[in-house]
């Protein structure tokens, strides 16, 4: 099969995840950019991508790069392609355009018309029909990047979002999504073999992501993908990975996964999406609060995502009490423990009374936070200096 070049996008701070699982499944000449990752590959390596990678959220394709200087080289450049490769005029397409660093083109929608343009009239000439524009649920996701003088077209392999793993039983507004909770997993030290808790585990994404690892669960399993409906599907291959996917999944882990959460209703959700999940048999959920909470086995790891005062949701527990539990909760059940916390607000880490080890700068949809570690002595080690910096930072 043919060599192609490819683009994961992911939310920036996760490029070296994205570059990590790429590196696994055998992708050639990764290079991390700024909220996504180039690579290269065959068709299979597409597949693959959007079966396996659970930092990403999209998985495109490149299929036409040309410099055009205004809109009548776009409309060639497009219409230069053999869209027969790609698209039967039965089937409907999307552009999605974004434009950078232009001053001859101001509007998006203006050049993903101009693309489209290009496509259909191609078509009518050919076929005598075209194809119609569904941007709801597209059979060719387009992407069209313009930077510069510099056209890119994609073709998005991935539709929906690849977060979307399609275990959510609703529509959650959570506070934290699938992919960028796998990323932030895959950026700390959890080994995927050791004891792991959140005691503020919320819907619970942080451990039904982690369950999927542990248990080696591909997390494109459980949905469909836009290439299964392509001129160029090749439906042995894609239905072989599956079966090979299928194959890998483990029944059992060798150690606990749990969580906790104050509100029931959170503990109700997150016991839905771990069924839907098919990983409710290697995670528990409890209702309690952090600062009485005692995991069954004492935690190696501690992942969690507290408030911090600017959530997606409009509801929330108080940022400065919630920090004062979760510490009061590192300090008296994580002996010797590794704690991993996503903090949107540094004036909030204080009350932990506990110093970073590490941080990386990462973004929770439009909110700037750091991806805070800390190492927490064994009592046996005597008495740790965690008075917090002298400015209250992290």
């Amino acid at each position: 099969m043919s060599e192609r070049n490819y683009y994961a996008s992911c939310n920036r701070g996760l490029e070296p995840a994205v570059a990590q699982e790429l590196g696994a499944l055998g992708a050639a000449d990764i290079v991390a950019g700024r909220g996504g990752v180039a690579f290269r590959g065959d068709l299979r390596t597409g597949y693959l991508a959007c079966l396996w990678l659970r930092s990403a959220i999209r998985v495109q394709e490149e299929i036409l790069e040309a410099r055009v200087r205004d809109a009548v080289d776009l409309y060639e450049a497009v219409g230069f392609v053999d869209w027969d490769r790609w698209l039967t005029p039965d089937q409907t397409l999307a552009i999605y355009a974004s434009i950078r660093d232009n001053p001859e083109f101001r509007h998006s929608g203006f050049v993903a018309l101009r693309a489209k343009d290009a496509i259909v009239d191609q078509q009518r000439e050919k076929h005598g029909k075209r194809s119609s524009v569904d941007t709801h649920m597209p059979d060719l996701p387009l992407k069209l990047v313009l930077k510069r003088d510099k056209l890119l077209l994609y073709r998005d392999f991935a539709g929906v979002s690849l977060h979307k793993r399609g275990y959510r039983p609703v529509q959650v507004k959570s506070p934290l999504n699938e992919a960028t909770a796998a990323g932030l997993l895959l950026l700390s030290d959890w080994d995927q073999a050791s004891p792991l808790v959140d005691p503020m585990c919320g819907s619970g994404t942080f451990l039904i992501e982690a369950a999927l690892m542990a248990s080696d669960f591909a997390p494109g399993l459980l949905r469909t993908f836009p290439f299964e409906f392509w001129v160029d599907f090749d439906e042995a291959l894609w239905n072989s990975l599956l079966d090979e996917a299928r194959g890998r999944v483990k029944q059992s882990l060798g150690f606990p996964i749990a969580g906790a959460d104050r509100h029931p209703g959170a503990i109700a959700i997150a016991g839905e999406s771990a069924y839907a999940a098919r990983v409710d048999h290697l995670v528990t959920f409890e209702i309690a609060d952090a600062r009485v909470w005692k995991p069954a086995t004492p935690p190696a790891f501690v992942v969690s995502n507290p408030p911090y005062g600017e959530r997606l949701d409009a509801a929330e527990d108080d940022p400065e009490d919630a920090w004062r539990a979760l510490g009061d909760f590192l300090h008296g059940q994580c002996s010797g423990a590794e704690a991993w916390l996503l903090s949107g607000n540094k004036s909030l880490t204080r009350h932990l009374r506990l110093r970073t080890s590490g941080r990386t700068p990462v973004m929770n949809g439009p909110i700037e936070c750091r991806w805070l570690k800390y190492e927490l002595r064994s009592k046996s080690d005597g008495p740790k200096s965690d008075g917090p910096k002298p400015d209250g930072a992290e």
